[in-house]
């Protein structure tokens, strides 16, 4: 195996470093129902990185994702009387509605999708700030079972959280590897403007690209709302900068064209082992975030494949 071929395998083989790492200096955490709970806790986190994927996969950024994964934790909350099951079709066309507005901001005014995004994510803070009162609201138990029940526990021991996550997964490997979709979006991360003298429809294709990930927010929101029993406008603080994080520690560049859903699926499980690493390790609170940006740094240093990017950006 050349060179070339091997840097393919950087991401999984760091998961792997890191797991025996941890492991070794504390083998409970290699227990097979430790693992299979901290890989359930990260799935929400999972499918909204899964959408930003698509995003970082045409070369640009998604900052709304949190925001709209807030909102619709309020939206769901207050819904689910009224529509019950169907408040979740509803939320994730909001979210995939308000990912359109991005796209449509960033492509057809011309707007750089870091400050279209930040834009659209400060409208869906305001919705979500405006439909709550500014503060928690709690579903009714017994709505909530019967609507989304089947959202919550586990199957065959397995959580249910990652049983949704899996088949989020395996549709989005489908679209990025057997669609026209997906060849266009690698098309256009690769070199926009050589898509562009192609005829490839490329405001288009952004346009789904952000709808996408708006959608997967949505069902990251609807997820916590269905967990937490609830919603708030700041329920999924803190969530954002994990998620991207873990498209790039998986190895889609910034740059984009490189990478993809499934790296994202190992970068995730980084994110997981670093964070969870901390706490069987004893690290003091107050170091966490020092640690944990300091292995990420040295983790996507590790993962990014260079000889497919010549601009870091």
């Amino acid at each position: 195996m050349n060179t070339h071929k091997f840097r393919r395998h950087y991401p999984w083989i760091t998961l792997l470093a890191l797991v025996v790492l941890v492991g070794l200096a504390a083998p409970n955490f290699l227990r097979p129902e430790n693992l299979v709970e901290i890989a359930g806790d990260v799935s929400t986190l999972f499918i909204m990185a899964l959408g930003i994927t698509f995003v970082i996969y045409i070369g640009s950024i998604d900052l709304s994702a949190q925001s709209i994964a807030n909102m619709t934790t309020v939206l769901a909350t207050l819904l689910l009387a009224r529509f019950g099951v169907f408040a979740a079709v509803i939320c994730i066309a909001v979210g995939a509605l308000f990912g359109v507005v991005s796209g449509y901001v960033s492509t057809s005014l011309k707007v750089p999708s870091f400050i279209a995004t930040l834009a659209v994510g400060g409208v869906a803070l305001s919705v979500g700030q405006y439909v709550s009162g500014q503060r928690a609201l709690y579903m009714d138990a017994a709505l909530r079972e019967q609507a989304f029940g089947w959202m919550t526990g586990t199957l065959g021991g397995v959580p249910r959280e990652m049983i949704i996550a899996a088949v989020l997964l395996i549709a989005a490997l489908v679209v990025e590897r057997r669609t026209v979709l997906g060849r266009a979006l690698k098309a256009i991360g690769a070199g926009e403007p050589a898509a562009i003298a192609s005829g490839l429809r490329v405001d288009r294709y952004k346009k789904i690209a952000f709808a996408i990930s708006g959608g997967l927010a949505a069902v990251a929101g609807l997820m916590f709302a269905v967990k937490l029993s609830g919603g708030s406008p700041v329920i999924a603080n803190g969530f954002l900068l994990p998620a991207v994080v873990a498209v790039l520690v998986g190895g889609t560049p910034l740059t984009g064209g490189v990478g993809g859903v499934l790296n994202t699926f190992i970068g995730t499980l980084i994110v997981a082992v670093v964070r969870a690493s901390m706490l069987y390790l004893n690290i003091p609170a107050t170091s966490q975030q020092i640690v944990f940006g300091l292995v990420l740094i040295v983790a996507i240093a590790l993962t990014i494949d260079r000889s497919k990017v010549r601009v870091v950006k």
